[in-house]
């Protein structure tokens, strides 16, 4: 996400409508040579007019504490031996600990904060500092992090924790899932299964909620599908955030994103090394491919923005549920961006925090 009045966008559009909104082309649609494709010319793209002057003041510093926040400088994880990699998260992470954003979100949701490794697997526990509220007593939620598959554990995970403890007085158990480049697909479904057998022990299904952002969302549709494979029961809901039940790099909203981005075209290909010779049509990795796995979904909260490369993504798993008749809500969040919610200063993030709190609320048991 850019906190620049407007993006200056030079790159090939690709609408599958075939159909190029009039508003944002600077000269008629030239198909003859791109097939089903729409070459859009350059244009200026500017802060949706619908954002309150909150939101937009926010965003003119978003950038500069996102940087802060996660450090490029810290390396890259793709190609570094083990060693290097530790060195990469530990840098990462002091970064991150030290960041406005991450002292916005301890400040305005105070919670404690233990380890505890859950059926083998180590995972962090959010309680909230008020307590566990008293319909919450015999609930709990398993947050899923984002970070595509590489990274994202003990730092982002913690972005999408506390606030939802701390709104909803719940607990809340983030899984520190095995992730690439050391591992391949299905480690981190195994490793949440494994923390969900072991809450079993302790919580009913249908007090057990899933939730993720991003890689995470996705994560928790793959969960859904490993479950049913393990033959084991269902949680009582489930929310898909930045993700669906599909990756990413699919749909209009991939090819919008990248030139809102400025980001090259296969700048989200390198979160696909976790999935490096799964096959396409997997129904345990990509779960909108299957009606006998989504038919079975429990009830499914989806979060995006309209600026979110996996915008589409979360529309098309919505769609797909809905026409199988599961239970499912749709929110779709004007002129931001992927993972917006991360940063605690917006209104629409606290927007976010409330409304996954009320949807668990209504959907998970209380007995």
């Amino acid at each position: 996400m850019r906190t620049k009045k407007a993006f200056r966008t030079g790159l090939l559009l690709t609408l599958v409508c075939g159909v190029a909104p009039p508003a944002l082309a600077s000269g008629p649609a030239d198909t003859s040579k791109q097939g089903d494709s729409v070459h859009v010319q350059p244009f200026d793209l500017p802060q949706s007019v619908y954002l309150s002057e909150e939101t937009r003041s926010v965003l003119r510093r978003h950038h500069a504490l996102w940087a802060a926040a996660f450090n490029d400088s810290c390396g890259s994880l793709q190609g570094a031996n083990l060693a290097r990699l530790a060195q990469i998260r530990e840098c990462q992470a002091a970064a991150f600990y030290a960041s406005e954003i991450y002292r916005q979100v301890r400040d305005r949701y105070p919670v404690s904060i233990t380890s505890q490794r859950i059926g083998g697997v180590y995972s962090e526990i959010f309680t909230p500092s008020q307590g566990i509220s008293r319909q919450n007593q015999k609930r709990v939620l398993i947050n899923l992090h984002g970070g595509g598959f590489l990274e994202g554990s003990r730092t982002v995970s913690h972005l999408e924790s506390i606030p939802i403890a701390g709104v909803a007085h719940i607990k809340v158990v983030s899984v520190d899932y095995r992730q690439a480049p050391e591992a391949r697909f299905p480690a981190a479904s195994e490793d949440v299964v494994a923390v969900y057998r072991e809450l079993l022990k302790t919580y009913q299904p249908k007090n057990i909620g899933i939730y993720g952002c991003s890689a995470g969302g996705l994560l928790t549709a793959q969960t859904i599908a490993w479950l049913q494979k393990e033959n084991l029961p269902l949680p009582g809901a489930v929310g898909m955030f930045c993700m669906g039940a599909t990756y990413t790099g699919r749909g209009d909203s991939s090819f919008i994103a990248r030139a809102i981005e400025g980001a090259p075209a296969d700048e989200f290909a390198k979160y696909l090394a976790y999935f490096e010779g799964t096959k396409p049509d997997d129904p345990l990795a990509y779960p909108v491919v299957s009606q006998k796995v989504l038919q079975v979904f429990p009830p499914s909260l989806l979060v995006t923005g309209t600026r979110d490369h996996a915008m589409s993504a979360v529309v098309y798993t919505h769609s797909r549920l809905s026409q199988l008749g599961v239970e499912t809500e749709l929110h779709v969040f004007e002129g931001l961006g992927h993972a917006f919610f991360y940063d605690p200063a917006l209104p629409e993030s606290r927007e976010v925090y409330a409304l996954v709190s009320k949807f668990f609320d209504a959907h998970l048991g209380s007995q």
